[in-house]
């Protein structure tokens, strides 16, 4: 049976009760970096993004999620450590969306973005990217599509790089397109890939080492169902009933 990731995509906003409860699940560290943010706005995504990524992680594997720690790696990946070590996971937001992956066996990267507005992404493309996935971004049919092609590349590196732990910048140029199977740089070593659907104006991809193939879960969730107390919420993300608690 091959690895399975289950990657939840969650408003990156709530009601002050729902920010309440996520706040309450973070560690004093995640706090102090909520804290520092410059708007209400940012501190609002950041909390449901580490809040979410807690209550998610901990009902995966059965641990309360003010018990799970993680440490940093060499490049800042946050690996699972302390008593209560939860699974592999990886947490990416952009704009309004967020999205939590979550792999019991290997190391996890997952990547959303919105859309670019304003950019050339012709040009961002041509200064960081493998020159055959500039020309693949400067072929699209018009402004959106040129958009879209960036979108999709971007979030495939940032996926990779991710996974592997290490920095973006040294794996901009590694051609992520058109395979799904690709070598990351710093670190060395084979990624494999996969594109999810996301809402239209959204891009979003996960990786995980080796090239063996996995299965990839997508939940779109409500804060409220990542904060519902029913042990069983995982399961029922599978096949949800009429109610939610």
């Amino acid at each position: 049976m091959p690895d399975r990731v289950r990657v939840c995509i969650i408003p990156a906003g709530g009601s002050p009760d729902e920010l309440a409860r996520c706040r309450a699940l973070l560690d004093p560290d995640e706090r102090a970096r909520a804290a520092a943010l410059g708007t209400p706005t940012l501190r609002d995504r950041f909390t449901v993004a580490h809040g979410a990524l807690r209550a998610l992680a901990g009902r995966a594997v059965g641990v309360p999620p003010g018990d799970l720690a993680w440490r940093r790696g060499r490049h800042g990946k946050p690996i699972p450590a302390g008593p209560g070590v939860g699974p592999h996971t990886s947490l990416s937001y952009s704009a309004g969306l967020v999205a939590v992956a979550i792999s019991r066996h290997r190391p996890v990267g997952v990547d959303i973005e919105h859309l670019p507005s304003g950019r050339d992404p012709v040009g961002l493309a041509e200064r960081f990217f493998h020159p055959a996935e500039a020309r693949h971004v400067a072929a699209g049919t018009d402004a959106g599509e040129r958009a879209l092609r960036f979108t999709r590349l971007w979030v495939r590196k940032e996926a990779v790089v991710k996974a592997a732990g290490g920095r973006l910048w040294p794996n901009l140029a590694v051609p992520v397109h058109p395979g799904d199977v690709v070598a990351c740089v710093e670190p060395a070593g084979t990624y494999r890939l996969a594109d999810l659907v996301t809402p239209s104006a959204y891009r979003m991809a996960v990786a995980l080492p080796g090239d063996a193939p996995y299965a990839v879960e997508s939940y779109p969730l409500t804060l409220a169902d990542v904060l519902c107390s029913d042990e069983s919420m995982l399961e029922r993300m599978i096949d949800p009933p009429a109610s939610r608690c």
